[in-house]
């Protein structure tokens, strides 16, 4: 989350009546995140989340992500609640000329460092979501897939060296390698469904050593589930210098099998996966520290992180 177009309070106003909300005490913005405009509303009766999509979320996608959090909440996962009114419609309402939308604040905090059982937790909360995401009826393609990479890669290649002398040369290299060898005939060999995509811990919420919540459903889109693993093992499984925590891996791993078993298909094709996750993160990090926008209210991820894990898996075949 992130500030990224400031709004007035009249252009909130006018919004809001949209929306069956009661009055608005206070709205502050949210500076954690890098990928939508996000603020915080404090009404009488509580607390929500507005947000306000920019760059890569074009608003037909809207009802996708409001229908999905509806399904997954009405199947017991914790998760916002879309606000119901005019705005609960199949249109998208725009504020500040941005597709907009509001849902239910959850409490709790994030948890950078968990056990072992709480990684189990991870894990199993990740399948849980596959398993109720299993009949919701919408479909979304993943347009930050394997099928976007090369064309990211074109749009920094100007700037990619300016952020590691050796970059450039190595999206071109780890392209060719994973279209040449990325396990074929997807989804239709492997399991599929509704992802969460973006399954990293600050868009899980803690409470008493329990996941409260779960956010942040704007990655979402059909693919193969085992990928949206490998994106969870990346996230969670890396020390600050670098390092792979083989136990937490292991927890999140078993967590996540207990409620939906890997095929043997799904672990052997998870190298790949964990390399192409890493890929994908890379590039989109590095896409922002190069085309950030100016003043805007928010920390870019820095792609070294992920250069490392890319490496490491590189290294690891």
């Amino acid at each position: 989350m992130a500030v990224y177009t400031e709004i007035t309070e009249r252009q909130l106003a006018d919004f809001l009546v949209h929306f069956d909300l009661p009055p608005l005490r206070r709205y502050t913005g949210i500076a954690e995140g890098i990928e939508n405009t996000n603020f915080l509303l404090e009404t009488e009766d509580g607390r929500y989340v507005l947000t306000l999509f920019e760059r890569r979320t074009p608003g037909e996608d809207l009802p996708f992500f409001r229908d999905l959090m509806a399904h997954l909440a009405a199947g017991g996962l914790p998760c916002p609640l879309p606000v119901s009114g005019a705005g609960s419609g199949k249109a998208p309402i725009e504020l500040a000329g941005k597709p907009a939308l509001v849902v239910s604040f959850l409490p709790g905090a994030q948890n950078t460092n968990p056990t072992e059982k709480e990684a189990g937790a991870v894990g199993e909360m990740l399948a849980r979501l596959h398993r109720t995401a299993a009949d919701f009826s919408r479909s979304r393609g993943n347009s930050m897939g394997p099928a976007a990479w090369r064309e990211m890669a074109d749009k920094i290649a100007s700037g990619a060296r300016d952020v590691a002398p050796d970059l450039l040369d190595l999206f071109a290299a780890e392209l060719d390698f994973l279209e040449a060898h990325w396990p074929r005939g997807l989804p239709s060999e492997l399991p599929a469904g509704i992802i969460h995509g973006d399954f990293f811990p600050d868009n899980l919420l803690w409470e008493g050593g329990a996941i409260s919540g779960v956010i942040d459903f704007y990655f979402a889109c059909k693919e193969v589930l085992a990928y949206d693993l490998a994106v969870t093992l990346n996230a969670w499984c890396f020390g600050p210098a670098g390092e792979f925590d083989e136990n937490r891996a292991g927890a999140i791993v078993a967590g996540y099998e207990a409620v939906r078993p890997l095929t043997a298909e799904e672990k052997a094709a998870m190298p790949r996966f964990l390399r192409g996750a890493a890929l994908r993160i890379l590039l989109s990090r590095t896409h922002d520290q190069l085309f950030g926008v100016e003043d805007a209210l928010v920390t870019p991820k820095d792609p070294a992180e992920y250069l490392g894990i890319l490496n490491f898996h590189r290294g690891s075949e």
